[in-house]
């Protein structure tokens, strides 16, 4: 072949500025785009050969070879694959026939899943200038009699061709680095960057550095490999030591017979995966693979609570595995990582059009050779084929977890308190997957046992059903008149709940000595979720927290009005010596005379506090003190201490006795400002000095 010069078929000063900052926004993704590429080539060899029409030599091995040489600043990139003809190199390389950077995007933008650009030669190649002032090729096809071909070009505009020197069959492309792109010569970047994207591609990738001194390592003799270079042979004595025998006589006893061995020079260790675990049929692999592989792939040394994994042909094909994460507390990051592949090469991360936004809180692998990417791999076209994909996904995370529950309710249980935000807000984010897991949602309640909020309802239900019947008076008129009565709708069942244990501890007591029963809902992601309760159809329920109302189970009958002096009274006495003039108090019989005072909040009123401190978080600017108060103060008329002030109104430490009540009632319910729990230290220490003094 004569040497040949020309200019690229491609407008250059508008195809690069697409190339370097829109179409491939990570610079490193040129070394994806050249091993995907040398992959690609030998994919298509091994067809060749599977066809007959090619036959491997006995020493062929299928590999991408990446070289660095720092101080030549070059970076090469070998592949054993089909490689090309002049004819190829011409229609792939020099004939990347785009008119403009309009047309380039107008012809690209929507490529459908038939009609991929991803595999052709060209563009993923030109990837290389983003770092490269020079590029060159050399490459030999796999046709019989073929000639190489050398093919350099300078900042991708002008080339030269002619015949080559290359032996074997395949392509090597070498980029001569521009200055500031001379830190993809380190052997260690270089690395990292393999390692992200091609950890699992199908084929061997070898990572070297040029002058390297030589690296060796002892095996054993009977494991010597054909390809083994053998620097020497040698026996390695047998291991011996000194023992006490029977007799309590020392003598040498061998524990490692000799050994012939030999040193070679250090095998290469291939970068990528060409098997990953996600490939192979479920029935293959182990609890322990699955681990490891977590392991190897997130980092996570947290052993993962369980697995999905993915394995579907038809109508499209998807393989991967999606791992439950185990989650300490509610504080804990709950990002999670779900790195999808498109035939084992890296795409990114959390692509929301395929992974459903809940499923992002879980960490995992998805391979779709289906999905419709545009040119740069880095983003999905707009498709309806893609929705069916997150839709597969969804279905099969929410038949995990109804089998699970179904069939293995001990472990569902056990994993409860770490699955449950992922269930939750996947309920809250997704209508298929609620309607999937509605009856699979469970609560742990004061006995610490798990219960459905059907079966919360029963029991509710069954214990109303054993108190007597109140009767309407005015409907037993309309009866016996022979008049219709309304029909009244189903009053919703009050389902109580506790936020923090310790914290309402108080009122969990009550609830208990009362046989009454309340769910714990302590995640930050429940006050959304009951919202959500309270909407469905299925159960009508309202959620209520246990501090937001005092039960009449756990009040005792009494005179009405003399509960109301009582009121007017403390009331009184309590705004004064606390100096909160809006204060709403009640005196209350309770049942249990050791509670002298609790504070109760309007479950709407606590929401809307909820939800302003959410908008002031969210920078709202909103002014928080305008929310706060709306408690009520509960004072019990049978304890000692609330009947000493009834009895004490003008007394020397009434006012005092008022504080500490109020601020004992205000620690049940939550935690007191630093300034109330100084003064609140302060006055308990000033009570036990005057009990010292008496």
């Amino acid at each position: 072949m004569q040497m040949e010069k020309g200019s690229l078929s491609i407008e250059s000063e508008n195809m690069f500025p697409i190339i370097k900052k829109w179409l491939y926004s990570d610079h490193d993704i040129f070394v994806r785009e050249l091993v995907s590429n040398g992959c690609d080539a030998i994919t298509k060899l091994k067809k060749l050969e599977v066809m007959g029409e090619y036959d491997f030599p006995e020493d062929y091995k299928a590999s991408v070879q990446v070289e660095v040489s720092p101080e030549h600043k070059t970076l090469s990139f070998t592949d054993t694959g089909i490689g090309m003809t002049e004819a190829e190199v011409k229609e792939y390389i020099n004939q990347v026939a785009f008119s403009g950077a309009t047309d380039f995007l107008e012809k690209y933008k929507d490529k459908t899943n038939e009609d991929q650009i991803i595999g052709h030669f060209g563009l993923g190649f030109y990837s290389a200038f983003m770092v490269a002032d020079k590029v060159t090729i050399d490459t030999l096809s796999w046709l019989k009699d073929a000639t190489p071909v050398h093919w350099e070009s300078e900042g991708g505009i002008n080339f030269e061709m002619s015949d080559g020197d290359k032996k074997e069959v395949g392509t090597k492309i070498t980029l001569y680095l521009s200055e500031d792109s001379v830190e993809f010569a380190n052997e260690y970047r270089i690395k990292e960057i393999i390692e992200k994207y091609c950890s699992f591609m199908p084929v061997n990738i070898y990572l070297s550095k040029e002058g390297a001194e030589q690296e060796y390592e002892t095996i054993d003799a009977a494991d010597i490999r054909e390809d083994d270079v053998v620097v020497e042979k040698f026996t390695e004595e047998a291991k011996t030591e000194k023992k006490e025998n029977e007799n309590g006589e020392k003598e040498t006893v061998e524990i490692s017979p000799a050994k012939e061995k030999a040193k070679i020079n250090k095998r290469p260790v291939s970068l990528s995966d060409t098997t990953p675990l996600w490939m192979k049929h479920p029935n293959e692999c182990t609890d322990e693979e699955y681990k490891s592989f977590y392991r190897k792939v997130f980092n996570d040394y947290k052993e993962p609570l369980f697995w999905i994994h993915l394995n579907m042909d038809y109508p499209f094909n998807l393989k991967g595995i999606l791992y439950f994460p185990k989650v300490n507390t509610q504080y804990d990051n709950l990002e999670g990582v779900i790195k999808l592949y498109n035939n084992q090469v890296f795409i990114a991360d959390n692509i929301k059009e395929v992974i459903p936004e809940f499923l992002m809180l879980l960490k995992g692998v998805i391979d779709c050779p289906d999905l419709p990417l545009n040119v740069s791999r880095s983003a999905l076209q707009n498709d309806g084929f893609v929705k069916k994909i997150s839709d597969y996904i969804t279905k099969k995370v929410a038949d995990k977890l109804s089998g699970m529950y179904k069939v293995d309710r001990e472990n569902y249980e056990k994993y409860w308190d770490d699955i449950s935000p992922f269930i939750k807000f996947g309920c809250l984010k997704d209508q298929k997957f609620q309607e999937k897991m509605k009856d699979f949602i469970i609560f742990k309640n004061l006995d610490d046992k798990f219960i459905t909020l059907p079966e919360y309802v029963e029991n509710v239900k069954g214990k109303e059903d054993e108190q007597p019947e109140v009767v309407d008076a005015e409907d037993v008129a309309k009866e016996e008149a022979g008049e219709e009565t309304e029909t009244k709708e189903e009053e919703p069942t009050t389902v109580y709940y506790v936020t923090d244990v310790q914290q309402q501890s108080q009122y969990i007591n009550l609830f208990k000595e009362q046989g009454m029963d309340a769910l714990i809902l302590a995640h930050t992601i429940d006050q959304p979720f009951i919202t959500q309760l309270e909407q469905s159809e299925d159960v009508k329920v309202h959620f209520q927290r246990i501090d937001s109302d005092i039960s009449d189970s756990m009040k005792e009958e009494g005179d009405e009005e003399t509960l109301k002096k009582q009121t007017e009274t403390l009331s009184d006495v309590f705004k004064k010596a606390l100096g909160k003039d809006q204060l709403e108090v009640q005196v209350q019989n309770l049942k249990n005379e050791n509670i002298s005072s609790m504070i109760t909040l309007s479950e709407e009123t606590r929401r809307m506090q909820d939800m302003m401190k959410m908008y002031s978080a969210g920078g709202m600017g909103m002014d928080m003190s305008m929310f706060g108060g709306g408690e009520t103060l509960i004072l019990n008329a049978n304890n000692a201490l609330v009947k000493y002030i009834l009895e004490n109104t003008e007394g020397e430490h009434v006012d005092m006795f008022c504080k500490q009540l109020y601020d004992l009632a205000m620690l049940a319910n939550k935690p007191l400002s630093a300034e109330e729990m100084t003064d609140f230290v302060a006055r308990s220490n000033e009570i036990m000095l005057l009990l010292t003094q008496e």
